[in-house]
């Protein structure tokens, strides 16, 4: 059976920010098709775990601070103590700052360039290296955004980071090909989730942004829960 292609019964995802929103979706989507969960957060997530010890699977729970680089060193070793291995790396963990570009500051684009964008390249750097040590290939899946592509307003640090976010993961992909790791991105729509809120809380802005987009169609922005894609890209 074609379904059969996206079971990932015994393997071990790797996902960063799977507290709440999109990360959430994609840790229970994953457990759903069989993976147990390695979760890197800066707290334990206590809802997605008990959601994905629902699902039979196990949940490992990793704290660490993604904007600091020097903390990235730690998870991989951490993650093979608890799991013992790692098929599957999800980069979610993201940030975002709203400001017009004439008075953004440079702590705000700092902040937002740390979280969304270099701590993907060098986890995925250590994570890939891993996979070359269990000689069986893997999975990466970024997480980019529609403004990866249209720019947006009011969060240029954010659109740098996302449009970076994209830019890496075609290297990548062409750079790991030949070791057998496929790397992909998604790039979500209007998500109902924490990142939105500020916006979805302001009717005009929010119909803006609908008027537009897809999801005027649906009547309603996007959801994180079981997010189409994530389990397919993860097949292995």
């Amino acid at each position: 059976m074609i379904l059969n292609a996206f079971n990932l019964q015994g393997k071990v995802a790797l996902v960063t920010g799977c507290d709440k929103g999109l990360g959430q979706g994609m840790a229970l989507g994953l457990a759903e098709a069989g993976c147990d969960i390695v979760s890197v957060s800066r707290s334990v997530p206590q809802e997605t775990a008990q959601k994905v010890q629902a699902l039979g699977r196990r949940l490992y729970a990793i704290q660490a601070d993604l904007s600091r680089p020097e903390s990235i060193a730690d998870i991989v070793p951490a993650a093979l103590a608890a799991a013992g291995r790692i098929d599957i790396l999800v980069n979610n963990a993201g940030t975002i700052r709203r400001e017009d570009a004439l008075n953004f500051s440079e702590k705000d684009w700092d902040e937002v360039m740390n979280l969304n964008l270099k701590s993907v390249f060098f986890l995925s750097q250590a994570v890939a290296k891993q996979f070359l040590a269990q000689g069986s290939g893997g999975k990466i899946i970024n997480i980019a955004s529609m403004l990866s592509f249209q720019g947006g307003i009011r969060v240029p640090s954010y659109t740098a980071s996302k449009s970076g976010v994209l830019g890496i993961t075609r290297l990548l992909a062409n750079e790991w090909a030949a070791h057998h790791i496929n790397v992909n991105a998604i790039a979500p729509g209007y998500m109902a989730t924490n990142n939105t809120q500020q916006l979805r809380d302001d009717a005009e802005r929010s119909k803006e942004i609908l008027d537009p987009h897809p999801c005027r169609a649906l009547g309603h922005t996007g959801r994180p829960q079981r997010p189409g894609g994530v389990s397919r890209l993860a097949g292995i």
